[in-house]
């Protein structure tokens, strides 16, 4: 018997998220759940610093990322999204011995010489969507060559995955939707971390160390996501940990999404379970968020 929602924010934390606790939406002839475990941490990405970004790297053994997406599985959450490398392919690959059935959606990997040739290739392992890496859509669209990012998602439509394209850059989703690109969804930051250094100096006020998180950004790239009628994957929800503080500062960083988010719009989040159940945390959080009790 599936547990109601005040059932399961009312629940011990070993049982607190179920497989019916997370709503799923459709995506394509899939349907995954609306909250997306991110491969960030995965990968050693921490957009902290190299400490924290070492941190993961030495946490995420292969038996912890299995044990990761296991709990994932049990919490409700059918979905990974990741990088679509060599590693994380092994990685899927592992999941999947062990009986793992998350769905897969993959970033394109643009160290790779042969983009073209990583599309193909993350498809045969079975990804349901792929998307064009975020950053290097914004670096053509910084060099004006934003047209090339187009022609790889041509070559992931061949496939048959679905097609996604990736920005931290507002305007960017504005010319896609004017130029009525073949999209069927976009991976949305809701931080720009596309600037010049300049820019970031004039919006800061000075000299700033690392990335630049500016929280304006979000409800600009929010409003595009509430515009359009592709659907959304939103990351960076909570500034790459810069909204978690508290409690109540994750919880007003995902109401805030929550606010634009279509119905069939998800949120990714990356996840690092080294110190508490992040899983189980993110589950409760993303339900008071988007599906709040009514009295």
């Amino acid at each position: 018997m599936s547990m109601t929602r005040r059932q399961v924010l009312a629940a011990p934390a070993a049982v607190a998220a179920t497989r019916e606790a997370i709503p799923r939406v459709p995506f394509g002839e899939h349907r995954i759940s609306r909250l997306i475990v991110g491969g960030n941490p995965i990968s050693g990405n921490s957009h902290v610093s190299g400490e924290l970004s070492r941190e993961m790297i030495d946490y995420f053994t292969g038996a912890n990322v299995l044990k990761l997406l296991r709990r994932c599985e049990e919490a409700g959450i059918n979905t990974w999204q990741s990088r679509g490398d060599r590693h994380i392919r092994r990685l899927l690959n592992d999941h999947r011995i062990e009986g793992g059935r998350l769905y897969w959606i993959a970033q394109t990997a643009s160290e790779f010489a042969d983009i073209p040739k990583n599309i193909r290739t993350i498809a045969a392992s079975g990804a349901i969507g792929i998307y064009h890496h975020g950053t290097q859509t914004d670096r053509f669209w910084r060099a004006g060559k934003i047209e090339q990012a187009r022609e790889m998602l041509k070559v992931i439509r061949d496939t048959g995955a679905r097609v996604g394209l990736g920005t931290h850059i507002p305007e960017v989703i504005d010319y896609v939707e004017e130029k009525g690109w073949d999209v069927d969804f976009y991976m949305t930051c809701v931080y720009n971390l596309a600037r010049p250094r300049e820019e970031i100096e004039r919006l800061a006020g000075g000299k700033v160390r690392g990335e630049f998180f500016y929280d304006p950004d979000r409800e600009a790239m929010l409003q595009r996501v509430r515009q359009t009628n592709k659907q959304c994957l939103v990351f960076k929800v909570y500034g790459a940990s810069r909204k978690c503080g508290s409690r109540k500062e994750m919880l007003a960083a995902l109401q805030l999404v929550a606010r634009y988010a279509k119905p069939r719009d998800c949120v990714v989040i990356g996840m690092f379970p080294k110190y508490k159940d992040q899983v189980e945390e993110n589950c409760r959080l993303f339900l008071e968020a988007f599906y709040p009790k009514t009295s």
